[in-house]
Protein backbone atom coordinates (compact mmCIF):
# COMPACT_ATOMS: atom_id res chain seq x y z
CA UNK A 1 0.00 0.00 0.00
CA UNK A 2 1.49 3.34 -0.85
CA UNK A 3 1.69 6.48 1.23
CA UNK A 4 -0.62 9.36 1.16
CA UNK A 5 2.20 11.70 1.23
CA UNK A 6 5.49 12.60 2.32
CA UNK A 7 5.47 14.12 5.44
CA UNK A 8 2.30 14.46 7.90
CA UNK A 9 2.56 17.68 9.99
CA UNK A 10 0.20 17.78 12.61
CA UNK A 11 -0.35 21.11 14.48
CA UNK A 12 -0.31 24.25 12.45
CA UNK A 13 1.25 27.16 14.50
CA UNK A 14 4.58 28.58 13.43
CA UNK A 15 6.62 25.22 13.92
CA UNK A 16 4.23 23.29 11.83
CA UNK A 17 3.92 25.77 9.33
CA UNK A 18 7.58 26.57 8.91
CA UNK A 19 7.87 22.87 8.51
CA UNK A 20 5.01 22.70 5.89
CA UNK A 21 6.50 25.33 3.64
CA UNK A 22 10.04 24.30 4.26
CA UNK A 23 9.61 20.61 2.64
CA UNK A 24 6.97 21.98 0.24
CA UNK A 25 10.26 24.10 -0.98
CA UNK A 26 12.09 21.67 -0.93
CA UNK A 27 9.37 19.04 -3.11
CA UNK A 28 8.10 17.04 -0.84
CA UNK A 29 4.65 16.30 -0.64
CA UNK A 30 2.96 17.65 3.01
CA UNK A 31 -0.72 16.95 4.80
CA UNK A 32 -0.99 19.60 7.17
CA UNK A 33 -3.54 18.72 9.97
CA UNK A 34 -5.28 21.16 12.30
CA UNK A 35 -7.89 20.47 15.21
CA UNK A 36 -8.76 24.08 15.57
CA UNK A 37 -11.38 25.80 12.36
CA UNK A 38 -8.26 27.94 10.96
CA UNK A 39 -4.49 27.49 11.27
CA UNK A 40 -1.89 29.44 13.38
CA UNK A 41 -1.66 27.93 16.79
CA UNK A 42 -0.96 30.15 19.82
CA UNK A 43 -0.12 32.74 17.85
CA UNK A 44 -3.07 34.69 17.97
CA UNK A 45 -2.51 34.87 21.87
CA UNK A 46 1.20 35.33 21.38
CA UNK A 47 3.33 38.60 22.01
CA UNK A 48 5.05 37.42 18.91
CA UNK A 49 8.66 38.50 20.44
CA UNK A 50 11.28 36.95 17.86
CA UNK A 51 15.09 36.90 18.24
CA UNK A 52 18.26 36.40 16.78
CA UNK A 53 21.94 37.52 16.95
CA UNK A 54 23.41 39.19 13.72
CA UNK A 55 20.49 40.26 11.35
CA UNK A 56 19.92 43.65 9.08
CA UNK A 57 18.27 45.54 11.56
CA UNK A 58 20.53 45.26 14.17
CA UNK A 59 23.26 45.94 11.66
CA UNK A 60 21.26 48.96 10.34
CA UNK A 61 21.27 50.18 13.98
CA UNK A 62 25.08 49.68 14.31
CA UNK A 63 24.52 46.39 17.12
CA UNK A 64 27.70 43.51 16.88
CA UNK A 65 26.03 40.69 17.27
CA UNK A 66 26.31 37.13 16.53
CA UNK A 67 24.57 33.73 17.41
CA UNK A 68 27.77 32.89 19.44
CA UNK A 69 27.18 35.71 21.71
CA UNK A 70 23.54 34.85 21.78
CA UNK A 71 24.52 31.80 23.07
CA UNK A 72 27.03 32.86 25.86
CA UNK A 73 23.43 35.50 27.19
CA UNK A 74 20.93 32.31 26.79
CA UNK A 75 23.76 30.20 29.08
CA UNK A 76 24.25 33.23 31.67
CA UNK A 77 20.31 33.87 31.90
CA UNK A 78 19.61 29.87 32.36
CA UNK A 79 22.93 28.90 34.15
CA UNK A 80 23.22 26.29 31.19
CA UNK A 81 20.39 24.30 32.01
CA UNK A 82 19.34 24.44 28.22
CA UNK A 83 20.63 21.72 26.08
CA UNK A 84 23.43 23.12 24.22
CA UNK A 85 22.71 21.07 20.79
CA UNK A 86 19.18 21.94 20.11
CA UNK A 87 20.05 25.68 21.39
CA UNK A 88 23.45 26.18 18.92
CA UNK A 89 20.96 24.30 16.42
CA UNK A 90 18.60 27.38 16.24
CA UNK A 91 20.67 30.27 16.93
CA UNK A 92 22.41 29.46 14.03
CA UNK A 93 19.22 29.95 12.36
CA UNK A 94 17.53 32.42 13.94
CA UNK A 95 19.02 35.08 11.98
CA UNK A 96 17.78 33.83 8.38
CA UNK A 97 14.17 33.26 10.48
CA UNK A 98 14.13 36.79 10.70
CA UNK A 99 15.39 38.15 7.47
CA UNK A 100 13.02 35.40 6.02
CA UNK A 101 9.53 37.02 7.50
CA UNK A 102 10.72 40.95 7.35
CA UNK A 103 11.39 39.76 3.27
CA UNK A 104 7.77 38.53 3.71
CA UNK A 105 6.61 42.01 4.95
CA UNK A 106 6.84 41.74 8.54
CA UNK A 107 6.57 45.30 9.75
CA UNK A 108 7.94 45.26 13.45
CA UNK A 109 8.20 47.91 15.85
CA UNK A 110 10.55 50.97 14.98
CA UNK A 111 11.88 51.05 17.99
CA UNK A 112 13.12 47.28 17.51
CA UNK A 113 15.92 45.48 17.46
CA UNK A 114 15.06 46.25 22.01
CA UNK A 115 15.95 44.85 25.58
CA UNK A 116 13.21 43.12 26.85
CA UNK A 117 12.80 43.73 30.70
CA UNK A 118 9.60 41.39 31.07
CA UNK A 119 12.62 38.91 30.82
CA UNK A 120 15.59 38.95 32.40
CA UNK A 121 17.56 40.85 29.62
CA UNK A 122 20.07 40.09 27.09
CA UNK A 123 23.14 41.96 26.80
CA UNK A 124 22.33 43.96 23.55
CA UNK A 125 19.16 44.45 21.99
CA UNK A 126 17.87 41.42 19.70
CA UNK A 127 14.22 41.17 20.67
CA UNK A 128 11.74 42.50 17.83
CA UNK A 129 8.28 42.44 17.33
CA UNK A 130 5.58 44.28 15.24
CA UNK A 131 3.98 47.59 16.59
CA UNK A 132 0.67 45.57 17.91
CA UNK A 133 0.70 44.02 21.20
CA UNK A 134 0.18 41.31 20.60
CA UNK A 135 2.50 40.58 17.86
CA UNK A 136 1.79 36.94 17.19
CA UNK A 137 -1.26 38.05 15.09
CA UNK A 138 1.33 39.85 12.63
CA UNK A 139 3.46 36.84 12.32
CA UNK A 140 0.41 34.94 11.17
CA UNK A 141 -0.79 37.51 8.55
CA UNK A 142 3.05 37.35 7.21
CA UNK A 143 2.91 32.93 7.05
CA UNK A 144 -0.31 32.66 5.47
CA UNK A 145 0.97 34.32 1.74
CA UNK A 146 4.05 32.47 2.20
CA UNK A 147 1.79 29.25 2.67
CA UNK A 148 -0.88 30.04 0.34
CA UNK A 149 1.07 29.31 -3.19
CA UNK A 150 1.79 25.71 -1.86
CA UNK A 151 -1.83 25.10 -1.31
CA UNK A 152 -2.49 26.22 -4.30
CA UNK A 153 -0.18 24.17 -6.08
CA UNK A 154 -1.30 20.73 -4.16
CA UNK A 155 2.03 20.72 -2.58
CA UNK A 156 0.70 20.81 0.90
CA UNK A 157 -3.20 20.14 1.66
CA UNK A 158 -4.63 21.78 4.42
CA UNK A 159 -7.03 19.95 6.35
CA UNK A 160 -9.00 22.20 9.50
CA UNK A 161 -10.77 20.55 12.10
CA UNK A 162 -8.73 17.70 11.94
CA UNK A 163 -7.63 16.35 15.33
CA UNK A 164 -5.60 13.78 15.59
CA UNK A 165 -6.39 10.95 18.04
CA UNK A 166 -3.83 7.98 16.77
CA UNK A 167 -0.31 7.62 15.33
CA UNK A 168 -0.11 4.68 12.93
CA UNK A 169 3.06 1.92 13.51
CA UNK A 170 4.46 -1.09 12.12
CA UNK A 171 6.62 -2.81 14.12
CA UNK A 172 5.46 -5.97 16.73
CA UNK A 173 4.10 -3.73 19.58
CA UNK A 174 3.46 -5.30 22.96
CA UNK A 175 2.63 -8.94 23.26
CA UNK A 176 2.69 -11.57 26.46
CA UNK A 177 5.56 -12.14 26.63
CA UNK A 178 7.48 -8.95 25.45
CA UNK A 179 5.16 -6.57 27.98
CA UNK A 180 5.18 -2.78 26.54
CA UNK A 181 7.92 -3.35 24.67
CA UNK A 182 7.53 -0.52 21.97
CA UNK A 183 11.02 -0.63 20.46
CA UNK A 184 10.41 -1.71 17.19
CA UNK A 185 7.20 0.17 16.70
CA UNK A 186 7.57 2.60 13.14
CA UNK A 187 5.57 5.50 13.09
CA UNK A 188 4.16 5.38 9.63
CA UNK A 189 0.83 7.80 9.71
CA UNK A 190 -1.88 9.26 11.87
CA UNK A 191 -5.85 8.78 12.49
CA UNK A 192 -8.02 11.77 13.21
CA UNK A 193 -11.17 11.67 15.48
CA UNK A 194 -13.11 11.58 12.43
CA UNK A 195 -11.80 8.21 11.30
CA UNK A 196 -9.77 9.62 8.25
CA UNK A 197 -6.30 8.11 7.84
CA UNK A 198 -2.97 9.89 6.30
CA UNK A 199 -0.11 7.71 5.71
CA UNK A 200 3.76 9.08 4.98
CA UNK A 201 7.43 8.83 5.48
CA UNK A 202 6.95 11.16 8.30
CA UNK A 203 5.40 12.57 10.82
CA UNK A 204 6.15 15.38 12.62
CA UNK A 205 4.31 16.93 16.09
CA UNK A 206 3.84 20.32 15.86
CA UNK A 207 0.86 20.55 18.08
CA UNK A 208 2.45 23.01 20.87
CA UNK A 209 2.71 22.68 24.41
CA UNK A 210 0.35 22.01 27.51
CA UNK A 211 0.02 25.11 29.41
CA UNK A 212 -4.27 25.23 28.89
CA UNK A 213 -4.47 21.58 30.21
CA UNK A 214 -4.67 21.60 34.10
CA UNK A 215 -4.40 17.41 34.34
CA UNK A 216 -0.71 17.13 32.61
CA UNK A 217 0.70 20.54 33.91
CA UNK A 218 -0.09 18.92 37.14
CA UNK A 219 1.75 15.86 36.04
CA UNK A 220 4.98 16.80 34.52
CA UNK A 221 5.01 20.56 36.28
CA UNK A 222 3.15 19.96 39.42
CA UNK A 223 2.51 23.99 40.22
CA UNK A 224 -0.39 25.88 39.86
CA UNK A 225 -2.11 26.58 36.49
CA UNK A 226 -2.93 30.56 35.79
CA UNK A 227 -1.91 30.47 32.05
CA UNK A 228 -2.45 32.71 29.35
CA UNK A 229 -1.24 30.16 26.49
CA UNK A 230 -3.43 29.26 23.67
CA UNK A 231 -6.57 27.41 24.65
CA UNK A 232 -5.53 24.84 22.04
CA UNK A 233 -2.59 24.39 24.26
CA UNK A 234 -4.04 20.91 25.33
CA UNK A 235 -0.68 18.34 25.34
CA UNK A 236 -2.06 16.43 21.99
CA UNK A 237 1.45 15.75 21.11
CA UNK A 238 3.19 14.51 24.18
CA UNK A 239 0.42 12.09 24.55
CA UNK A 240 0.58 11.11 21.03
CA UNK A 241 4.50 10.52 21.54
CA UNK A 242 3.77 8.91 24.72
CA UNK A 243 1.27 6.69 23.15
CA UNK A 244 4.59 5.07 21.03
CA UNK A 245 6.91 4.94 23.58
CA UNK A 246 8.58 8.66 23.43
CA UNK A 247 10.40 10.17 26.47
CA UNK A 248 9.86 13.54 28.02
CA UNK A 249 12.76 16.33 28.56
CA UNK A 250 12.55 19.35 30.58
CA UNK A 251 10.65 17.72 33.80
CA UNK A 252 11.67 19.78 36.75
CA UNK A 253 12.58 23.27 35.09
CA UNK A 254 9.25 24.93 35.51
CA UNK A 255 9.48 28.64 36.07
CA UNK A 256 6.35 30.80 36.80
CA UNK A 257 5.64 34.35 35.13
CA UNK A 258 5.99 36.78 37.80
CA UNK A 259 2.33 37.65 38.69
CA UNK A 260 -1.47 37.94 37.62
CA UNK A 261 -4.49 38.39 38.85
CA UNK A 262 -6.27 35.50 39.84
CA UNK A 263 -8.69 34.21 36.89
CA UNK A 264 -12.25 35.08 36.59
CA UNK A 265 -14.62 32.51 37.80
CA UNK A 266 -14.93 29.33 35.12
CA UNK A 267 -11.40 30.28 33.33
CA UNK A 268 -8.13 29.50 33.53
CA UNK A 269 -6.96 32.63 31.53
CA UNK A 270 -4.54 35.13 32.93
CA UNK A 271 -6.09 38.66 32.36
CA UNK A 272 -3.48 40.87 30.93
CA UNK A 273 -5.86 43.41 30.28
CA UNK A 274 -5.43 44.50 33.64
CA UNK A 275 -2.27 43.54 35.12
CA UNK A 276 0.03 44.09 38.14
CA UNK A 277 2.76 46.30 36.97
CA UNK A 278 5.58 44.17 38.63
CA UNK A 279 8.87 45.37 36.52
CA UNK A 280 10.55 47.07 38.96
CA UNK A 281 13.08 49.29 36.32
CA UNK A 282 9.60 50.60 34.54
CA UNK A 283 7.82 51.54 37.93
CA UNK A 284 9.29 51.96 41.06
CA UNK A 285 7.62 49.71 43.55
CA UNK A 286 5.93 51.52 46.83
CA UNK A 287 4.49 48.43 47.69
CA UNK A 288 5.11 45.45 49.87
CA UNK A 289 5.29 41.48 48.28
CA UNK A 290 4.02 39.33 50.99
CA UNK A 291 2.82 35.70 51.14
CA UNK A 292 0.05 33.92 53.08
CA UNK A 293 1.77 34.40 56.33
CA UNK A 294 2.02 38.00 55.47
CA UNK A 295 5.83 37.78 55.52
CA UNK A 296 7.98 39.58 52.66
CA UNK A 297 10.01 37.23 50.72
CA UNK A 298 12.19 39.43 48.29
CA UNK A 299 13.63 42.83 47.12
CA UNK A 300 10.43 44.60 45.62
CA UNK A 301 12.64 46.81 43.44
CA UNK A 302 15.15 43.65 42.90
CA UNK A 303 16.00 44.55 39.14
CA UNK A 304 16.13 41.10 38.35
CA UNK A 305 12.79 39.62 36.86
CA UNK A 306 14.52 36.40 36.83
CA UNK A 307 15.49 36.41 40.78
CA UNK A 308 12.11 37.46 41.70
CA UNK A 309 10.65 34.43 39.53
CA UNK A 310 12.94 31.81 41.40
CA UNK A 311 11.90 33.45 44.72
CA UNK A 312 8.01 32.84 43.88
CA UNK A 313 8.71 29.47 42.79
CA UNK A 314 9.56 28.84 46.12
CA UNK A 315 6.37 30.35 47.65
CA UNK A 316 3.18 28.69 48.74
CA UNK A 317 1.71 28.27 45.88
CA UNK A 318 3.10 30.13 44.54
CA UNK A 319 1.09 33.13 45.31
CA UNK A 320 1.56 36.32 46.92
CA UNK A 321 0.11 39.79 47.44
CA UNK A 322 1.18 43.17 46.85
CA UNK A 323 -0.12 45.75 49.90
CA UNK A 324 0.04 49.10 49.91
CA UNK A 325 -2.02 52.01 51.17
CA UNK A 326 -4.15 54.99 49.55
CA UNK A 327 -1.20 57.48 49.10
CA UNK A 328 1.04 54.57 47.00
CA UNK A 329 -2.22 54.06 45.04
CA UNK A 330 -1.73 58.00 44.28
CA UNK A 331 1.51 58.73 43.60
CA UNK A 332 2.58 55.25 42.03
CA UNK A 333 1.23 54.50 38.71
CA UNK A 334 0.13 52.30 36.87
CA UNK A 335 -0.63 49.74 39.76
CA UNK A 336 -2.35 47.51 37.33
CA UNK A 337 -2.37 48.21 33.52
CA UNK A 338 -5.61 49.48 32.09
CA UNK A 339 -6.84 50.72 35.37
CA UNK A 340 -7.37 54.64 36.82
CA UNK A 341 -6.52 54.64 40.61
CA UNK A 342 -10.24 56.04 40.73
CA UNK A 343 -11.07 52.60 38.56
CA UNK A 344 -8.83 50.26 40.54
CA UNK A 345 -10.60 51.76 43.75
CA UNK A 346 -14.23 51.07 42.44
CA UNK A 347 -13.03 47.64 41.37
CA UNK A 348 -12.25 46.01 44.50
CA UNK A 349 -14.46 44.10 46.39
CA UNK A 350 -15.77 42.64 43.01
CA UNK A 351 -12.79 41.69 40.94
CA UNK A 352 -11.51 38.59 42.46
CA UNK A 353 -7.86 39.18 44.01
CA UNK A 354 -8.55 42.59 45.30
CA UNK A 355 -8.96 44.16 48.30
CA UNK A 356 -9.52 47.29 50.35
CA UNK A 357 -10.02 47.89 53.75
CA UNK A 358 -10.21 50.59 56.43
CA UNK A 359 -7.42 48.78 58.47
CA UNK A 360 -4.82 45.71 58.30
CA UNK A 361 -6.63 43.43 60.09
CA UNK A 362 -9.43 43.75 58.30
CA UNK A 363 -7.52 43.59 54.78
CA UNK A 364 -5.73 40.54 55.81
CA UNK A 365 -8.67 38.40 56.89
CA UNK A 366 -10.49 39.86 53.15
CA UNK A 367 -7.36 38.83 51.15
CA UNK A 368 -6.35 35.62 53.16
CA UNK A 369 -3.29 36.44 54.66
CA UNK A 370 -2.48 35.52 58.38
CA UNK A 371 -3.81 39.20 60.14
CA UNK A 372 -0.96 38.72 62.55
CA UNK A 373 1.87 38.13 60.29
CA UNK A 374 0.68 41.30 57.95
CA UNK A 375 0.72 43.95 61.34
CA UNK A 376 4.20 43.08 62.19
CA UNK A 377 5.66 42.85 58.75
CA UNK A 378 4.16 46.30 57.99
CA UNK A 379 5.32 47.91 61.21
CA UNK A 380 8.63 45.91 60.42
CA UNK A 381 8.57 47.81 56.96
CA UNK A 382 7.68 51.05 57.89
CA UNK A 383 10.85 50.86 60.17
CA UNK A 384 13.49 50.24 57.34
CA UNK A 385 11.47 53.64 55.66
CA UNK A 386 12.25 55.53 58.38
CA UNK A 387 15.38 54.63 58.69
CA UNK A 388 16.30 54.37 55.13
CA UNK A 389 18.04 50.99 54.90
CA UNK A 390 16.16 47.21 54.48
CA UNK A 391 18.46 44.99 56.02
CA UNK A 392 16.33 41.90 55.73
CA UNK A 393 16.15 42.01 51.74
CA UNK A 394 18.24 45.13 50.69
CA UNK A 395 15.53 46.83 49.08
CA UNK A 396 16.85 51.11 48.40
CA UNK A 397 13.68 51.97 46.46
CA UNK A 398 11.43 53.47 50.32
CA UNK A 399 9.52 56.38 49.32
CA UNK A 400 6.86 55.94 52.37
CA UNK A 401 5.39 54.06 54.85
CA UNK A 402 2.45 51.84 54.08
CA UNK A 403 0.39 53.73 56.45
CA UNK A 404 -2.31 56.04 55.09
CA UNK A 405 -5.95 54.49 54.44
CA UNK A 406 -7.91 52.89 53.47
CA UNK A 407 -5.52 49.73 52.41
CA UNK A 408 -4.92 47.74 49.55
CA UNK A 409 -3.82 44.02 48.76
CA UNK A 410 -3.94 42.51 45.52
CA UNK A 411 -3.31 38.40 44.96
CA UNK A 412 -0.95 37.79 42.14
CA UNK A 413 -1.02 34.17 40.91
CA UNK A 414 1.98 32.42 39.01
CA UNK A 415 1.36 32.49 35.20
CA UNK A 416 2.03 30.08 32.72
CA UNK A 417 3.39 31.44 29.71
CA UNK A 418 5.70 28.48 27.75
CA UNK A 419 5.39 25.04 29.23
CA UNK A 420 9.13 23.50 29.93
CA UNK A 421 8.91 19.94 29.15
CA UNK A 422 7.88 18.18 26.36
CA UNK A 423 9.03 15.22 24.28
CA UNK A 424 12.73 14.19 23.83
CA UNK A 425 14.16 15.01 20.69
CA UNK A 426 17.83 14.23 19.33
CA UNK A 427 19.64 16.99 17.25
CA UNK A 428 18.09 15.53 14.15
CA UNK A 429 14.82 16.37 15.73
CA UNK A 430 13.63 12.98 15.99
CA UNK A 431 11.23 11.46 18.89
CA UNK A 432 13.22 9.60 21.38
CA UNK A 433 11.74 6.50 23.93
CA UNK A 434 13.72 6.66 27.06
CA UNK A 435 16.52 4.63 26.76
CA UNK A 436 17.58 7.09 24.01
CA UNK A 437 16.95 5.32 20.70
CA UNK A 438 14.87 7.31 18.44
CA UNK A 439 11.30 6.51 17.27
CA UNK A 440 11.47 5.82 13.61
CA UNK A 441 9.46 7.77 11.80
CA UNK A 442 8.74 10.60 14.53
CA UNK A 443 9.52 13.97 14.42
CA UNK A 444 8.85 17.01 16.81
CA UNK A 445 9.23 20.82 16.67
CA UNK A 446 8.30 23.69 18.23
CA UNK A 447 6.68 23.95 22.10
CA UNK A 448 6.15 19.85 21.79
CA UNK A 449 9.69 19.37 22.87
CA UNK A 450 9.51 21.73 25.97
CA UNK A 451 10.66 25.08 26.17
CA UNK A 452 13.63 24.33 28.38
CA UNK A 453 15.39 22.43 25.53
CA UNK A 454 16.29 25.85 24.50
CA UNK A 455 15.44 28.07 27.49
CA UNK A 456 16.48 25.97 30.28
CA UNK A 457 15.07 26.93 33.55
CA UNK A 458 14.38 30.17 32.70
CA UNK A 459 12.83 32.73 29.95
CA UNK A 460 14.78 34.20 27.41
CA UNK A 461 13.48 36.73 25.14
CA UNK A 462 12.13 35.46 21.78
CA UNK A 463 12.95 32.35 22.36
CA UNK A 464 10.11 30.02 21.95
CA UNK A 465 8.45 31.79 18.95
CA UNK A 466 12.08 32.19 16.96
CA UNK A 467 13.10 28.33 17.56
CA UNK A 468 9.73 26.86 16.79
CA UNK A 469 9.87 28.59 13.16
CA UNK A 470 13.79 27.52 13.17
CA UNK A 471 13.08 23.87 13.53
CA UNK A 472 10.36 23.88 11.31
CA UNK A 473 12.28 25.35 8.62
CA UNK A 474 15.67 23.08 9.51
CA UNK A 475 13.24 20.03 9.69
CA UNK A 476 11.32 20.73 6.53
CA UNK A 477 14.28 20.93 4.52
CA UNK A 478 15.94 18.02 6.21
CA UNK A 479 12.83 15.62 5.14
CA UNK A 480 12.78 17.15 1.94
CA UNK A 481 16.26 15.76 1.35
CA UNK A 482 17.78 19.11 0.48
CA UNK A 483 19.20 19.98 4.10
CA UNK A 484 21.39 18.32 6.66
CA UNK A 485 20.56 18.13 10.22
CA UNK A 486 23.37 16.65 12.75
CA UNK A 487 22.42 13.11 13.31
CA UNK A 488 23.31 12.49 16.91
CA UNK A 489 20.37 9.41 17.62
CA UNK A 490 22.48 6.60 19.06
Amino acid sequence: MGRDTDVVVVGAGPGGIACAIAAAEGGARVVLLEKAEDIGGALPWSGGHLSAGGFSLQRARGIEDDPERHWQDIVRISGGTGREDLTRLTLAEQPSVLEWLLDAGLAVDPETPRIVHGHEQYLVPRTVHAVEVPGGPAVLRVLRPLLAPHLVSGAVRLHCRARVSELLTTGPGPAPDRGDDRSDVRVTGVRTEDGRVFTGAAVVLATGGFGHDPDLFAELDNAPLTTSAAPTATGDGIRLGRSVGAAIQGRGKYLPTFGGLPPEPGTLRVDWVHRPQLVAPERPPWEVYVDVHGRRWTAEDEPSIDRKERALALLERMTFWTVFDARALRSSRPMVHGWTPEEFDAACGHRLGLHRAPDLDTLARLAGIDPDGLAAEVARYNGYVAAGHDPDFGRTHLPAPVAEPPFYAVENRPVTVITFAGLDVDAGLRVRREDGRVIPGLYGVGEVIGSAAVNGNAFCSGMCLTPALAFGRILGGALAGHRAVPDTAA
